[in-house]
C-alpha cells in the first residue's frame, strides 16, 4: 500500500520556487519576495531576468526566458538566458514555441531548448516550460522527450498566464512518466492551495512553482 502521509511543511517548501513574474512588480515587491522565501523556508526564488541581480544569499536565484509567450528567435531566448546567468541566475525556466509543438514540429522544438542549453551550457540548471495545458497528450509527451535530448534539466508544466490553464495532475502524472526520473517535473499555474500542490506532487512534480507559496504551505503539517 503508498504511503498516504502528507509531506511535511518543511518538506514541500523545499521544493518551491517562490515566484514573482507579474509584469508590475517593483524592486520593493522582489525585496519582501526574497525576505518572505526566507521566512518560508522555500528553495528558490523566481523573478523576472529584468529584476536581476537579485541579493538573496541563502536562496537559488531562478529567471525565465521567452517568458510567456516563447515566440521569441531561438537566440533571443539564448541571448536573455545567458545574460540573466551572467547576473547571478542559477535556473533558467524557457518556454518553447508552443505553436510549433501544436504543429507537430518537435525538430523544431528540440532546436529551440537545444540553442538555450548552449547558451547557458553547464552554468544553470534549465527547465523547459511546455505550456501543457495547450498540448495534446501525444505532444506532451514528445516534448518531454525533445527536452531530454536537448538537455533539459526540467520539464515544467505552465507559464501560469496560457488562457488554457497551468498545471493539472493528468499532465504532470504524464510528463514524469515519460521522464523517468532523469529530469526533474515542476508544477506551476494555479497552484492556490494545499490540496492541489499535494495532488501535483503525488502525481509526480519534484518543484513547484508558486506565487501563493504562505497560504499554501499552511495547508500542510508542521511534523
Amino acid at each position: 500500500m503508498a504511503d498516504s502521509t502528507p509531506p511535511t511543511r518543511s518538506e514541500v517548501a523545499a521544493r518551491i520556487d517562490h515566484t514573482l513574474l507579474a509584469p508590475e512588480a517593483t524592486p520593493a515587491e522582489v525585496d519582501a519576495l526574497v525576505a518572505e522565501a526566507r521566512e518560508l523556508g522555500v528553495y528558490a526564488i523566481c523573478v523576472s531576468p529584468s529584476m536581476l541581480p537579485v541579493r538573496a544569499e541563502g536562496l537559488v536565484v531562478a529567471t525565465v526566458a521567452g517568458f510567456p509567450s516563447g515566440k521569441h528567435h531561438s537566440l533571443v531566448k539564448g541571448a536573455e538566458a545567458r545574460l540573466a546567468v551572467d547576473q547571478g541566475a542559477a535556473e533558467v525556466d524557457m518556454v518553447i514555441d508552443v505553436g510549433a509543438a501544436v504543429a507537430g514540429d518537435y525538430t523544431a522544438v528540440l532546436a529551440d531548448i537545444v540553442t538555450v542549453r548552449e547558451a547557458v551550457a553547464d552554468r544553470a540548471v534549465l527547465k523547459v516550460i511546455i505550456e501543457s495545458a495547450a498540448l495534446s497528450d501525444e505532444a506532451i509527451v514528445e516534448v518531454c522527450r525533445a527536452a531530454e535530448r536537448a538537455g533539459g534539466d526540467f520539464v515544467k508544466t505552465s507559464t501560469g498566464f496560457h488562457p488554457a490553464g497551468g498545471a493539472s495532475a493528468h499532465a504532470v502524472r504524464l510528463m514524469a512518466e515519460t521522464v523517468g526520473g532523469r529530469l526533474g517535473v515542476k508544477a506551476s499555474g494555479g497552484i492556490r492551495t494545499a490540496e492541489a500542490a499535494a495532488e501535483l506532487l503525488a502525481a509526480g512534480a519534484t518543484r513547484l512553482g508558486l506565487s501563493k507559496s504562505r497560504a499554501v504551505l499552511a495547508g500542510f503539517p508542521e511534523h
